[in-house]
Protein backbone atom coordinates (compact mmCIF):
# COMPACT_ATOMS: atom_id res chain seq x y z
CA UNK A 1 0.00 0.00 0.00
CA UNK A 2 2.99 2.05 0.44
CA UNK A 3 4.47 1.46 -2.53
CA UNK A 4 1.23 2.22 -4.14
CA UNK A 5 0.87 5.92 -2.02
CA UNK A 6 4.41 6.77 -3.55
CA UNK A 7 4.50 5.87 -7.01
CA UNK A 8 1.57 8.06 -7.03
CA UNK A 9 2.62 11.44 -5.53
CA UNK A 10 5.55 10.91 -7.63
CA UNK A 11 3.08 11.13 -10.85
CA UNK A 12 1.34 14.17 -9.67
CA UNK A 13 4.03 16.59 -10.99
CA UNK A 14 3.77 14.89 -14.35
CA UNK A 15 0.35 14.49 -15.26
CA UNK A 16 0.13 18.54 -13.76
CA UNK A 17 2.65 19.24 -16.58
CA UNK A 18 0.71 17.44 -19.46
CA UNK A 19 -2.52 19.56 -19.83
CA UNK A 20 -3.06 18.47 -23.56
CA UNK A 21 -3.87 15.24 -25.20
CA UNK A 22 -2.04 13.83 -27.49
CA UNK A 23 -2.51 13.44 -30.69
CA UNK A 24 -1.21 11.54 -33.66
CA UNK A 25 0.66 13.43 -35.85
CA UNK A 26 -1.84 12.97 -39.09
CA UNK A 27 -4.52 14.21 -37.00
CA UNK A 28 -5.80 17.92 -36.83
CA UNK A 29 -7.94 19.33 -33.41
CA UNK A 30 -11.05 20.78 -34.02
CA UNK A 31 -12.78 23.06 -31.65
CA UNK A 32 -16.17 21.44 -32.42
CA UNK A 33 -17.75 19.00 -34.54
CA UNK A 34 -19.37 22.16 -36.67
CA UNK A 35 -15.96 23.20 -37.98
CA UNK A 36 -14.64 19.58 -39.07
CA UNK A 37 -12.98 20.64 -42.62
CA UNK A 38 -14.06 18.10 -45.79
CA UNK A 39 -11.01 16.74 -47.20
CA UNK A 40 -8.99 18.54 -49.55
CA UNK A 41 -9.61 16.77 -53.08
CA UNK A 42 -9.81 18.32 -56.74
CA UNK A 43 -12.17 16.86 -58.92
CA UNK A 44 -9.87 16.11 -62.39
CA UNK A 45 -6.59 15.17 -62.67
CA UNK A 46 -5.83 18.10 -65.64
CA UNK A 47 -3.17 19.68 -64.29
CA UNK A 48 -4.40 22.44 -66.93
CA UNK A 49 -7.50 22.80 -64.05
CA UNK A 50 -5.70 22.28 -60.82
CA UNK A 51 -6.38 25.28 -58.32
CA UNK A 52 -9.92 25.61 -60.34
CA UNK A 53 -11.60 22.76 -59.52
CA UNK A 54 -11.81 21.97 -55.94
CA UNK A 55 -15.56 21.62 -54.71
CA UNK A 56 -14.97 22.14 -51.23
CA UNK A 57 -13.60 25.18 -49.53
CA UNK A 58 -11.97 24.98 -45.88
CA UNK A 59 -12.41 27.87 -43.76
CA UNK A 60 -15.88 29.43 -42.75
CA UNK A 61 -16.70 32.94 -44.17
CA UNK A 62 -18.97 35.10 -42.40
CA UNK A 63 -20.56 37.00 -45.52
CA UNK A 64 -20.25 34.30 -48.29
CA UNK A 65 -23.25 32.34 -48.78
CA UNK A 66 -21.76 29.48 -50.23
CA UNK A 67 -19.76 28.80 -47.61
CA UNK A 68 -20.01 28.06 -43.93
CA UNK A 69 -21.13 30.91 -41.56
CA UNK A 70 -23.13 31.85 -38.90
CA UNK A 71 -25.68 34.48 -40.34
CA UNK A 72 -26.97 31.10 -42.07
CA UNK A 73 -27.20 28.38 -39.33
CA UNK A 74 -24.43 26.83 -40.28
CA UNK A 75 -22.23 27.91 -36.80
CA UNK A 76 -23.72 27.96 -33.38
CA UNK A 77 -23.63 31.70 -32.24
CA UNK A 78 -23.52 30.47 -28.26
CA UNK A 79 -22.72 27.43 -26.96
CA UNK A 80 -23.22 23.97 -29.25
CA UNK A 81 -26.18 24.64 -30.49
CA UNK A 82 -28.12 28.03 -30.77
CA UNK A 83 -28.10 29.24 -33.93
CA UNK A 84 -28.81 32.35 -35.78
CA UNK A 85 -30.09 32.64 -39.60
CA UNK A 86 -30.20 36.20 -40.93
CA UNK A 87 -32.09 36.50 -44.53
CA UNK A 88 -32.52 39.80 -46.41
CA UNK A 89 -34.85 39.78 -49.55
CA UNK A 90 -36.08 42.64 -52.29
CA UNK A 91 -38.92 41.66 -54.04
CA UNK A 92 -39.52 44.14 -56.84
CA UNK A 93 -42.41 44.06 -59.39
CA UNK A 94 -43.14 46.32 -62.11
CA UNK A 95 -46.18 45.85 -64.14
CA UNK A 96 -48.09 47.50 -67.32
CA UNK A 97 -51.30 46.83 -67.93
CA UNK A 98 -55.04 48.17 -68.96
CA UNK A 99 -58.20 48.15 -67.28
CA UNK A 100 -61.73 49.14 -68.39
CA UNK A 101 -61.57 52.41 -66.52
CA UNK A 102 -64.36 55.20 -66.02
CA UNK A 103 -63.18 58.27 -66.89
CA UNK A 104 -64.45 60.34 -64.08
CA UNK A 105 -65.99 63.49 -62.89
CA UNK A 106 -62.87 65.73 -65.03
CA UNK A 107 -61.09 63.96 -68.00
CA UNK A 108 -57.48 63.46 -67.93
CA UNK A 109 -57.55 63.43 -71.55
CA UNK A 110 -59.44 64.93 -74.85
CA UNK A 111 -61.82 62.25 -76.66
CA UNK A 112 -62.00 60.30 -73.25
CA UNK A 113 -65.76 61.64 -72.43
CA UNK A 114 -67.76 58.98 -72.82
CA UNK A 115 -67.97 56.47 -69.32
CA UNK A 116 -65.39 54.42 -69.89
CA UNK A 117 -62.26 55.85 -70.81
CA UNK A 118 -58.01 55.02 -70.57
CA UNK A 119 -57.19 52.44 -68.93
CA UNK A 120 -53.55 51.99 -69.25
CA UNK A 121 -51.99 51.44 -66.01
CA UNK A 122 -48.11 51.46 -64.64
CA UNK A 123 -47.59 50.15 -61.32
CA UNK A 124 -44.10 49.43 -59.35
CA UNK A 125 -43.88 47.42 -55.67
CA UNK A 126 -40.95 46.87 -53.76
CA UNK A 127 -40.54 44.65 -50.58
CA UNK A 128 -37.76 44.62 -48.79
CA UNK A 129 -37.50 42.72 -45.71
CA UNK A 130 -35.01 41.28 -43.30
CA UNK A 131 -35.68 37.92 -41.44
CA UNK A 132 -33.56 36.63 -38.79
CA UNK A 133 -34.57 33.59 -36.85
CA UNK A 134 -32.77 32.79 -33.71
CA UNK A 135 -33.13 28.44 -32.61
CA UNK A 136 -31.71 26.45 -30.51
CA UNK A 137 -31.62 22.10 -31.75
CA UNK A 138 -29.73 20.47 -34.47
CA UNK A 139 -31.99 20.52 -37.26
CA UNK A 140 -30.75 18.38 -39.75
CA UNK A 141 -31.63 15.42 -37.17
CA UNK A 142 -34.65 16.63 -35.32
CA UNK A 143 -37.08 19.62 -35.15
CA UNK A 144 -35.95 22.76 -32.97
CA UNK A 145 -36.40 22.69 -29.55
CA UNK A 146 -37.33 27.04 -29.72
CA UNK A 147 -36.84 29.33 -32.52
CA UNK A 148 -37.83 33.08 -32.13
CA UNK A 149 -38.55 35.11 -35.80
CA UNK A 150 -38.56 38.74 -36.51
CA UNK A 151 -39.81 40.09 -40.13
CA UNK A 152 -39.58 43.67 -40.67
CA UNK A 153 -40.50 44.63 -44.14
CA UNK A 154 -40.53 48.02 -45.95
CA UNK A 155 -43.20 48.26 -49.22
CA UNK A 156 -42.72 51.15 -51.35
CA UNK A 157 -45.24 51.52 -54.31
CA UNK A 158 -46.11 54.10 -57.13
CA UNK A 159 -48.87 53.75 -59.66
CA UNK A 160 -49.75 56.03 -62.58
CA UNK A 161 -53.13 56.00 -64.56
CA UNK A 162 -54.54 58.22 -67.37
CA UNK A 163 -57.64 59.17 -65.72
CA UNK A 164 -58.50 61.09 -62.87
CA UNK A 165 -61.29 59.98 -60.21
CA UNK A 166 -59.03 56.56 -60.11
CA UNK A 167 -56.59 56.84 -57.35
CA UNK A 168 -57.93 59.69 -55.44
CA UNK A 169 -61.63 60.30 -54.80
CA UNK A 170 -60.53 64.39 -55.54
CA UNK A 171 -59.80 64.49 -59.13
CA UNK A 172 -57.60 67.56 -58.53
CA UNK A 173 -55.17 65.13 -56.91
CA UNK A 174 -53.61 63.84 -59.81
CA UNK A 175 -52.73 60.30 -61.91
CA UNK A 176 -50.40 58.99 -59.69
CA UNK A 177 -49.70 58.14 -56.35
CA UNK A 178 -46.82 57.14 -54.60
CA UNK A 179 -46.69 55.63 -51.34
CA UNK A 180 -44.33 53.34 -48.63
CA UNK A 181 -45.55 51.04 -45.74
CA UNK A 182 -43.19 49.02 -42.80
CA UNK A 183 -44.80 46.54 -41.05
CA UNK A 184 -43.54 43.78 -38.80
CA UNK A 185 -44.83 41.08 -41.55
CA UNK A 186 -43.75 37.86 -39.82
CA UNK A 187 -42.72 37.57 -35.29
CA UNK A 188 -43.35 34.43 -33.64
CA UNK A 189 -41.96 31.89 -31.31
CA UNK A 190 -42.07 28.65 -32.25
CA UNK A 191 -41.93 25.85 -28.94
CA UNK A 192 -41.34 21.73 -29.29
CA UNK A 193 -43.66 20.42 -27.17
CA UNK A 194 -42.25 16.44 -27.26
CA UNK A 195 -41.37 13.67 -29.61
CA UNK A 196 -44.21 11.01 -30.04
CA UNK A 197 -41.11 8.44 -31.96
CA UNK A 198 -37.80 7.22 -32.22
CA UNK A 199 -38.12 8.67 -35.93
CA UNK A 200 -39.07 12.51 -34.61
CA UNK A 201 -42.54 12.51 -35.21
CA UNK A 202 -43.26 15.35 -33.10
CA UNK A 203 -46.02 17.66 -31.87
CA UNK A 204 -45.00 21.83 -31.73
CA UNK A 205 -46.53 24.78 -31.36
CA UNK A 206 -46.35 28.10 -32.97
CA UNK A 207 -47.25 31.97 -31.27
CA UNK A 208 -47.62 35.30 -33.08
CA UNK A 209 -47.39 36.59 -36.47
CA UNK A 210 -46.84 33.66 -38.72
CA UNK A 211 -47.54 32.48 -42.57
CA UNK A 212 -49.84 29.84 -43.23
CA UNK A 213 -51.71 28.27 -46.69
CA UNK A 214 -54.31 25.93 -46.07
CA UNK A 215 -54.38 23.86 -49.01
CA UNK A 216 -52.05 23.01 -51.54
CA UNK A 217 -52.82 25.64 -54.34
CA UNK A 218 -54.14 28.77 -52.28
CA UNK A 219 -57.95 28.31 -53.13
CA UNK A 220 -59.25 29.33 -50.27
CA UNK A 221 -57.22 30.75 -47.33
CA UNK A 222 -53.45 31.99 -47.63
CA UNK A 223 -52.08 34.85 -45.36
CA UNK A 224 -49.88 36.06 -42.53
CA UNK A 225 -51.19 37.09 -39.62
CA UNK A 226 -51.49 36.98 -35.96
CA UNK A 227 -52.05 33.24 -34.83
CA UNK A 228 -51.55 30.35 -32.50
CA UNK A 229 -50.73 27.06 -33.80
CA UNK A 230 -50.10 23.34 -33.08
CA UNK A 231 -49.07 20.90 -35.45
CA UNK A 232 -46.75 18.13 -36.02
CA UNK A 233 -46.37 14.43 -37.63
CA UNK A 234 -46.42 11.24 -36.92
CA UNK A 235 -46.24 7.04 -38.40
CA UNK A 236 -42.79 8.34 -40.08
CA UNK A 237 -44.34 11.67 -41.22
CA UNK A 238 -46.90 10.36 -43.57
CA UNK A 239 -49.52 12.01 -41.64
CA UNK A 240 -49.06 15.64 -40.95
CA UNK A 241 -51.91 17.88 -39.15
CA UNK A 242 -52.49 21.46 -38.16
CA UNK A 243 -54.89 23.40 -35.93
CA UNK A 244 -54.35 27.22 -36.29
CA UNK A 245 -56.62 30.51 -35.25
CA UNK A 246 -56.28 33.94 -36.34
CA UNK A 247 -57.10 36.51 -35.38
CA UNK A 248 -56.84 38.58 -38.38
CA UNK A 249 -54.86 42.17 -38.24
CA UNK A 250 -56.09 45.42 -40.57
CA UNK A 251 -54.11 45.29 -43.82
CA UNK A 252 -52.86 48.26 -45.20
CA UNK A 253 -54.60 49.80 -48.77
CA UNK A 254 -51.38 49.87 -50.95
CA UNK A 255 -49.05 47.14 -49.40
CA UNK A 256 -51.51 44.30 -48.14
CA UNK A 257 -49.06 43.99 -45.20
CA UNK A 258 -50.24 44.02 -41.70
CA UNK A 259 -51.31 46.43 -39.35
CA UNK A 260 -51.31 46.23 -35.15
CA UNK A 261 -55.00 46.58 -35.28
CA UNK A 262 -57.48 44.05 -34.88
CA UNK A 263 -60.38 43.86 -36.99
CA UNK A 264 -62.44 41.82 -35.29
CA UNK A 265 -62.20 38.63 -37.51
CA UNK A 266 -61.21 35.07 -36.54
CA UNK A 267 -60.22 32.36 -39.00
CA UNK A 268 -59.75 28.72 -37.42
CA UNK A 269 -58.75 26.11 -39.75
CA UNK A 270 -57.88 22.62 -38.92
CA UNK A 271 -56.21 20.36 -42.05
CA UNK A 272 -54.55 16.30 -41.78
CA UNK A 273 -52.64 15.43 -44.47
CA UNK A 274 -51.93 11.60 -45.81
CA UNK A 275 -48.87 10.72 -48.17
CA UNK A 276 -49.06 8.47 -50.21
CA UNK A 277 -52.71 7.99 -49.49
CA UNK A 278 -53.88 5.44 -51.69
CA UNK A 279 -50.50 5.47 -54.76
CA UNK A 280 -46.84 5.89 -53.85
CA UNK A 281 -46.55 9.78 -54.51
CA UNK A 282 -49.79 10.95 -53.68
CA UNK A 283 -50.91 13.26 -50.77
CA UNK A 284 -54.49 13.65 -49.39
CA UNK A 285 -55.78 16.30 -47.21
CA UNK A 286 -59.21 17.07 -45.64
CA UNK A 287 -59.32 20.59 -43.92
CA UNK A 288 -62.05 22.02 -41.56
CA UNK A 289 -62.42 26.27 -41.77
CA UNK A 290 -63.94 28.32 -39.95
CA UNK A 291 -64.63 32.22 -41.11
CA UNK A 292 -66.13 34.56 -38.50
CA UNK A 293 -66.33 38.35 -39.34
CA UNK A 294 -67.71 40.65 -36.91
CA UNK A 295 -69.86 43.33 -38.93
CA UNK A 296 -68.00 47.20 -38.27
CA UNK A 297 -67.20 49.84 -40.39
CA UNK A 298 -63.93 50.88 -41.99
CA UNK A 299 -62.53 52.98 -44.72
CA UNK A 300 -59.68 52.59 -46.11
CA UNK A 301 -56.41 54.88 -46.87
CA UNK A 302 -58.34 56.17 -49.85
CA UNK A 303 -61.27 57.34 -47.49
CA UNK A 304 -63.33 54.56 -49.32
CA UNK A 305 -65.76 52.65 -47.11
CA UNK A 306 -64.87 48.66 -46.92
CA UNK A 307 -66.33 47.58 -44.61
CA UNK A 308 -69.93 47.28 -45.11
CA UNK A 309 -69.88 47.00 -48.97
CA UNK A 310 -71.52 50.02 -50.43
CA UNK A 311 -73.80 47.52 -52.61
CA UNK A 312 -77.39 47.83 -52.09
CA UNK A 313 -79.01 48.51 -49.03
CA UNK A 314 -75.58 49.04 -47.17
CA UNK A 315 -75.57 48.41 -43.23
CA UNK A 316 -73.28 46.31 -41.04
CA UNK A 317 -73.57 42.86 -40.91
CA UNK A 318 -71.72 39.37 -39.13
CA UNK A 319 -70.26 36.62 -41.27
CA UNK A 320 -70.00 33.12 -39.88
CA UNK A 321 -69.39 30.63 -42.81
CA UNK A 322 -67.65 27.71 -42.63
CA UNK A 323 -65.95 25.41 -45.20
CA UNK A 324 -65.60 21.55 -45.60
CA UNK A 325 -62.76 20.69 -48.06
CA UNK A 326 -60.98 17.73 -49.59
CA UNK A 327 -57.63 18.40 -51.49
CA UNK A 328 -55.45 16.15 -53.31
CA UNK A 329 -51.67 16.59 -55.20
CA UNK A 330 -49.02 14.10 -56.39
CA UNK A 331 -48.77 11.88 -58.92
CA UNK A 332 -50.11 8.50 -59.55
CA UNK A 333 -47.99 6.22 -62.12
CA UNK A 334 -47.16 8.96 -64.96
CA UNK A 335 -50.19 11.11 -63.96
CA UNK A 336 -49.81 13.82 -62.11
CA UNK A 337 -52.79 15.29 -60.29
CA UNK A 338 -54.00 18.01 -58.22
CA UNK A 339 -57.67 18.63 -57.10
CA UNK A 340 -59.87 20.50 -54.75
CA UNK A 341 -63.87 20.59 -53.49
CA UNK A 342 -65.03 22.67 -50.89
CA UNK A 343 -68.90 22.95 -49.04
CA UNK A 344 -69.51 26.39 -47.55
CA UNK A 345 -72.05 26.98 -45.47
CA UNK A 346 -73.42 29.36 -42.59
CA UNK A 347 -75.34 32.39 -42.63
CA UNK A 348 -74.77 36.29 -43.99
CA UNK A 349 -76.74 38.18 -40.93
CA UNK A 350 -77.52 40.55 -43.60
CA UNK A 351 -76.46 40.84 -47.84
CA UNK A 352 -76.99 44.12 -49.26
CA UNK A 353 -77.38 43.17 -51.98
CA UNK A 354 -80.46 40.27 -51.78
CA UNK A 355 -81.71 43.13 -49.34
CA UNK A 356 -81.95 40.44 -45.86
CA UNK A 357 -80.45 37.39 -43.97
CA UNK A 358 -78.61 34.98 -46.43
CA UNK A 359 -78.04 31.31 -45.97
CA UNK A 360 -74.96 29.67 -47.47
CA UNK A 361 -74.61 27.48 -49.60
CA UNK A 362 -71.79 27.45 -51.86
CA UNK A 363 -69.33 25.15 -53.82
CA UNK A 364 -65.79 24.98 -55.29
CA UNK A 365 -63.73 22.29 -57.45
CA UNK A 366 -60.53 22.34 -59.36
CA UNK A 367 -58.61 19.43 -61.37
CA UNK A 368 -55.72 19.58 -62.83
CA UNK A 369 -54.12 17.21 -64.97
CA UNK A 370 -50.60 16.90 -66.28
CA UNK A 371 -47.77 14.18 -67.47
CA UNK A 372 -44.31 14.67 -67.91
CA UNK A 373 -42.87 13.70 -71.10
CA UNK A 374 -38.80 14.74 -70.71
CA UNK A 375 -38.77 18.40 -70.69
CA UNK A 376 -42.56 18.85 -71.35
CA UNK A 377 -45.08 18.97 -68.99
CA UNK A 378 -48.81 19.74 -70.92
CA UNK A 379 -51.93 20.26 -68.47
CA UNK A 380 -55.35 20.65 -68.87
CA UNK A 381 -56.96 22.63 -65.90
CA UNK A 382 -60.76 22.82 -64.81
CA UNK A 383 -62.22 24.92 -62.50
CA UNK A 384 -66.03 26.14 -60.74
CA UNK A 385 -67.15 28.49 -58.51
CA UNK A 386 -70.73 28.29 -58.04
CA UNK A 387 -72.86 31.08 -58.80
CA UNK A 388 -76.04 32.73 -57.55
CA UNK A 389 -78.96 32.32 -59.39
CA UNK A 390 -80.95 34.89 -57.41
CA UNK A 391 -79.59 37.21 -56.06
CA UNK A 392 -82.75 38.72 -54.09
CA UNK A 393 -83.88 35.69 -52.09
CA UNK A 394 -82.68 34.29 -48.67
CA UNK A 395 -79.93 31.80 -50.60
CA UNK A 396 -76.17 32.71 -51.07
CA UNK A 397 -75.14 30.02 -53.33
CA UNK A 398 -72.30 31.78 -54.82
CA UNK A 399 -68.89 30.63 -53.97
CA UNK A 400 -66.12 32.95 -52.23
CA UNK A 401 -63.01 32.74 -50.64
CA UNK A 402 -61.42 34.03 -47.36
CA UNK A 403 -58.28 35.44 -48.81
CA UNK A 404 -57.30 33.22 -51.78
CA UNK A 405 -53.96 33.74 -53.05
CA UNK A 406 -54.22 30.39 -56.30
CA UNK A 407 -51.59 28.83 -58.49
CA UNK A 408 -53.56 27.81 -60.72
CA UNK A 409 -54.90 28.07 -64.64
CA UNK A 410 -51.54 30.12 -65.22
CA UNK A 411 -50.97 31.60 -61.64
CA UNK A 412 -49.01 35.50 -61.55
CA UNK A 413 -48.69 35.63 -65.67
CA UNK A 414 -52.93 34.89 -66.37
CA UNK A 415 -54.90 38.28 -66.94
CA UNK A 416 -58.01 37.14 -65.50
CA UNK A 417 -56.05 35.73 -62.22
CA UNK A 418 -53.86 38.69 -61.38
CA UNK A 419 -56.15 41.58 -62.54
CA UNK A 420 -58.94 43.24 -60.60
CA UNK A 421 -61.94 44.56 -61.89
CA UNK A 422 -64.63 47.34 -60.44
CA UNK A 423 -67.85 47.08 -61.34
CA UNK A 424 -68.56 50.56 -62.87
CA UNK A 425 -69.46 53.08 -59.67
CA UNK A 426 -71.19 50.49 -57.45
CA UNK A 427 -68.34 50.75 -54.96
CA UNK A 428 -67.38 46.78 -55.49
CA UNK A 429 -65.13 45.10 -57.68
CA UNK A 430 -66.36 42.51 -60.34
CA UNK A 431 -62.99 40.61 -59.39
CA UNK A 432 -60.30 41.27 -56.68
CA UNK A 433 -56.47 40.61 -58.23
CA UNK A 434 -54.69 37.81 -57.44
CA UNK A 435 -58.12 35.75 -57.12
CA UNK A 436 -60.30 33.19 -59.44
CA UNK A 437 -63.92 33.99 -58.09
CA UNK A 438 -65.88 36.97 -59.16
CA UNK A 439 -67.11 37.31 -55.94
CA UNK A 440 -68.53 41.39 -55.95
CA UNK A 441 -66.59 42.68 -52.37
CA UNK A 442 -64.48 45.76 -51.75
CA UNK A 443 -61.10 44.47 -51.14
CA UNK A 444 -59.67 41.31 -51.13
CA UNK A 445 -57.74 42.43 -47.76
CA UNK A 446 -60.06 44.52 -46.26
CA UNK A 447 -63.43 43.76 -47.37
CA UNK A 448 -66.12 41.03 -46.54
CA UNK A 449 -66.90 37.83 -47.94
CA UNK A 450 -70.31 37.71 -50.50
CA UNK A 451 -71.80 34.78 -51.28
CA UNK A 452 -74.01 36.52 -53.27
CA UNK A 453 -71.98 36.76 -56.75
CA UNK A 454 -72.28 35.34 -60.26
CA UNK A 455 -69.37 32.43 -59.86
CA UNK A 456 -67.05 31.34 -62.15
CA UNK A 457 -66.07 28.40 -64.97
CA UNK A 458 -62.56 28.09 -66.21
CA UNK A 459 -61.61 25.84 -68.51
CA UNK A 460 -57.65 25.40 -69.94
CA UNK A 461 -54.62 24.25 -71.68
CA UNK A 462 -51.21 24.58 -70.25
CA UNK A 463 -47.74 24.09 -71.29
CA UNK A 464 -44.53 23.43 -68.89
CA UNK A 465 -41.33 23.67 -70.60
CA UNK A 466 -37.66 23.21 -68.99
CA UNK A 467 -35.79 25.24 -72.00
CA UNK A 468 -32.26 25.12 -69.47
CA UNK A 469 -31.91 23.65 -66.22
CA UNK A 470 -32.09 28.00 -65.22
CA UNK A 471 -34.90 28.67 -67.70
CA UNK A 472 -38.30 27.55 -67.51
CA UNK A 473 -41.47 28.49 -69.64
CA UNK A 474 -45.64 28.55 -69.03
CA UNK A 475 -47.81 28.67 -71.92
CA UNK A 476 -51.51 29.00 -70.17
CA UNK A 477 -54.91 29.57 -73.00
CA UNK A 478 -58.47 29.80 -70.71
CA UNK A 479 -61.94 30.03 -71.78
CA UNK A 480 -64.24 31.78 -68.88
CA UNK A 481 -67.35 32.16 -68.14
CA UNK A 482 -69.71 32.92 -65.64
CA UNK A 483 -72.08 30.49 -64.02
CA UNK A 484 -75.04 32.92 -63.71
CA UNK A 485 -75.25 36.56 -63.83
CA UNK A 486 -78.00 37.24 -61.60
CA UNK A 487 -75.89 39.12 -58.95
CA UNK A 488 -74.22 41.31 -61.89
CA UNK A 489 -77.74 42.39 -62.91
CA UNK A 490 -79.22 43.14 -59.74
CA UNK A 491 -76.15 45.26 -59.10
CA UNK A 492 -76.19 47.20 -61.91
CA UNK A 493 -80.38 47.38 -62.80
CA UNK A 494 -79.75 45.63 -65.97
CA UNK A 495 -81.25 42.23 -66.98
CA UNK A 496 -79.42 41.60 -70.27
CA UNK A 497 -75.76 40.23 -68.79
CA UNK A 498 -74.50 37.62 -70.84
CA UNK A 499 -72.28 34.67 -69.15
CA UNK A 500 -69.10 35.05 -70.99
CA UNK A 501 -66.10 36.37 -70.02
CA UNK A 502 -63.72 35.30 -72.76
CA UNK A 503 -60.30 34.47 -73.62
CA UNK A 504 -57.39 34.36 -71.37
CA UNK A 505 -53.97 33.80 -72.93
CA UNK A 506 -50.44 34.12 -70.80
CA UNK A 507 -46.93 33.20 -71.61
CA UNK A 508 -44.58 33.54 -69.00
CA UNK A 509 -41.02 32.72 -68.26
CA UNK A 510 -38.91 31.76 -64.62
CA UNK A 511 -35.09 32.66 -65.05
CA UNK A 512 -32.51 31.21 -61.68
CA UNK A 513 -28.94 32.62 -63.51
CA UNK A 514 -27.05 30.70 -60.50
CA UNK A 515 -29.67 27.71 -59.88
CA UNK A 516 -30.41 28.46 -56.91
CA UNK A 517 -33.19 30.88 -55.41
CA UNK A 518 -30.99 33.57 -54.68
CA UNK A 519 -31.75 35.16 -58.29
CA UNK A 520 -35.16 34.57 -59.56
CA UNK A 521 -36.81 36.89 -62.50
CA UNK A 522 -40.16 36.52 -63.70
CA UNK A 523 -41.35 37.76 -66.79
CA UNK A 524 -44.72 37.68 -68.50
CA UNK A 525 -47.57 38.89 -70.46
CA UNK A 526 -51.47 37.89 -70.40
CA UNK A 527 -54.04 39.03 -72.97
CA UNK A 528 -57.82 38.74 -71.91
CA UNK A 529 -59.87 39.10 -75.34
CA UNK A 530 -63.60 39.98 -73.86
CA UNK A 531 -66.80 37.77 -74.68
CA UNK A 532 -70.18 39.12 -74.51
CA UNK A 533 -70.41 39.23 -70.53
CA UNK A 534 -67.69 41.19 -70.07
CA UNK A 535 -68.75 43.63 -72.90
CA UNK A 536 -72.34 43.86 -71.45
CA UNK A 537 -70.48 45.04 -67.93
CA UNK A 538 -68.17 47.76 -69.79
CA UNK A 539 -70.10 49.15 -71.86
CA UNK A 540 -73.42 49.87 -70.18
CA UNK A 541 -72.95 52.84 -67.37
CA UNK A 542 -73.85 51.53 -63.81
CA UNK A 543 -77.13 52.50 -62.25
CA UNK A 544 -78.61 54.09 -65.33
CA UNK A 545 -81.86 56.28 -65.05
CA UNK A 546 -84.98 54.79 -66.76
CA UNK A 547 -85.40 57.24 -70.30
CA UNK A 548 -81.84 57.89 -70.12
CA UNK A 549 -79.08 56.86 -72.64
CA UNK A 550 -75.96 55.59 -70.53
CA UNK A 551 -73.86 57.44 -72.77
CA UNK A 552 -70.79 54.44 -72.83
CA UNK A 553 -68.82 53.06 -76.10
CA UNK A 554 -68.32 48.93 -76.07
CA UNK A 555 -65.18 47.57 -74.31
CA UNK A 556 -61.39 47.50 -75.84
CA UNK A 557 -60.94 44.44 -78.22
CA UNK A 558 -57.96 43.08 -75.94
CA UNK A 559 -57.07 44.08 -72.09
CA UNK A 560 -53.20 43.25 -71.41
CA UNK A 561 -50.92 42.79 -68.66
CA UNK A 562 -47.30 42.75 -68.62
CA UNK A 563 -45.33 42.11 -65.41
CA UNK A 564 -41.41 41.80 -64.66
CA UNK A 565 -40.30 40.91 -60.92
CA UNK A 566 -36.77 40.08 -59.78
CA UNK A 567 -36.60 38.15 -55.88
CA UNK A 568 -32.86 39.05 -55.06
CA UNK A 569 -32.23 36.44 -51.14
CA UNK A 570 -29.17 36.48 -49.50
Amino acid sequence: MRLAILMALWALPILAETDTVQLPSNTEAAPDRWRIPVGIWQRYDNPASRGTETPYKQAPQLWDPYLQSKLKGDLPIFRQDIFMNVTAFSISEFEARSLPKPSGVSTERPNSSEFYGRGDELFYSNNFGLRVDVFRGETAFKPVEWLVRLEPVMNINYTKVEERNILYPNPQRGTDRFRDFVALQEGFLELHLRDLSPNYDFLSSKWGLQSFNADFRGFVFTDTDLGARVFGNADNNHWQYNLIIFDKREKDTYSGLNSFQSRDQYVLVANVYRQDFFAKGYTAQISFLANLDQGNIHYDRNGNIVRPAPLGDVRPHNLDVYYLGWNGDGHIGRLNISHAFYQAFGTDEYNGLAGQRTEINAQMAALELSCDKDWLRPKLSLFYASGDSNAEDNKATGFDTILDNPNFVGGPFTYWVRQGFNLGGTGVALKQPGSLVPNLRTSKTQGQANFVNPGVLIAGLGLEAELTPKLRALVHANYIRFVNTSAIEVALLDRNIREEIGWDFSLGFVYRPLLTDNIIVLAGIGVLIPGGGFRDIYKTAPTPVAGVSSGGGDVDPAYYSGVVSVTLTY
